[in-house]
């Protein structure tokens, strides 16, 4: 009988994952073809069955075990929280993708943190960008990797959680692990990554003194948000959840609407004009990608 072990996936490069098993020890192990046929990827963060390969030699990722939660952009599982870094100048930031993931990440049941980093760079801008984003993730913070203002307040945010760095190419994601934790990843490039000559850049979940782990992901400036019905995407808005049920109309999107209640409250200051603007071009495209879904 052929005994199997459990484990964590911290890295997948090429078709070969690394698995943690209980007692620390690191295997690398290849996927059997049945879960392809399933239709299955191994993910980093996926907790799985697998079956040692004799010394020297890989094993078999055998199982994946049932996920809480999963992103397919960055390609991760069973994360507690999601930290989404925006960095407040160089390069300029890009709202409208921090709003797809902060969608993605409620979707999936995933805890959203923002953190606003470079802030030292240009303060206003970053004061600007918190204030947009202060009601519509479970936490907002200004940091600058640089300087570590902010870096105390968000590492007790993080503390004992698994949480995966995502945001656009740029803004400074490895820089705040390094401030974070206290590591030498490379500007731009995650430790013990393997980047061949024509592979992309793939990242591995690294273990934490005093608990909890953290996922450094390729940052990117593309991202389609998951299809869903138009009228269900301001559920992933808190900062709409107050006024829902007191429109004029039932249901309301919130987008063109007339007496909106969401409408006031952007007219008055309390919700931010410009993740009201975003929140109208994901709803157009979104009632697009609906229409043409059978195409």
């Amino acid at each position: 009988m052929t005994f199997l072990s459990e484990g964590l996936i911290t890295k997948g490069v090429g078709g070969f994952y690394t698995a943690v098993s209980a007692d620390g020890c690191a295997h690398t192990l290849r996927a059997q073809r049945k879960l392809r046929r399933q239709h299955l990827t191994p993910m980093v963060g996926d907790r799985v069955e697998f079956q040692p390969g004799a010394e020297g030699e890989e094993g078999w990722l055998v199982k994946i075990l049932p996920r809480k939660n999963h992103l397919t952009r960055p390609p991760v599982a069973n994360i507690d929280v999601a930290l989404l870094v925006v960095a407040a100048a160089s390069p300029d930031p890009d709202l409208i993708l921090a709003d797809r993931m902060l969608v993605a990440a409620r979707q999936a049941g995933i805890r959203p943190i923002v953190a606003v980093n470079k802030a030292d760079l240009d303060p206003e801008k970053a004061s600007e960008i918190l204030a947009a984003y202060r009601a519509a993730a479970d936490g907002a913070l200004l940091v600058s990797a640089r300087t570590g203002e902010g870096v105390d307040a968000l590492r007790e945010a993080l503390a004992g959680s698994v949480h995966a760095l995502s945001g656009q190419s740029g803004a400074g994601k490895s820089s705040l692990i390094n401030a974070l934790y206290g590591l030498k990843l490379t500007t731009g490039q995650v430790s013990r990554i393997e980047r061949g000559r024509h592979t992309t850049r793939h990242s591995e979940l690294i273990a934490l003194p005093g608990g909890g782990m953290v996922l450094d992901t390729p940052g990117f400036s593309l991202l389609e948000s998951e299809l869903i019905e138009p009228i269900h995407l301001k559920d992933y808005y808190p900062e709409f959840a107050r006024y829902e049920g007191d429109c004029r109309f039932s249901p309301c999107a919130h987008a063109s609407e007339p007496g909106c209640r969401v409408h006031e409250a952007v007219e008055d200051g309390r919700i931010d004009p410009g993740r009201h603007e975003r929140y109208k071009q994901l709803f157009d495209e979104m009632t697009q990608r609906w229409k043409d879904r059978y195409d």
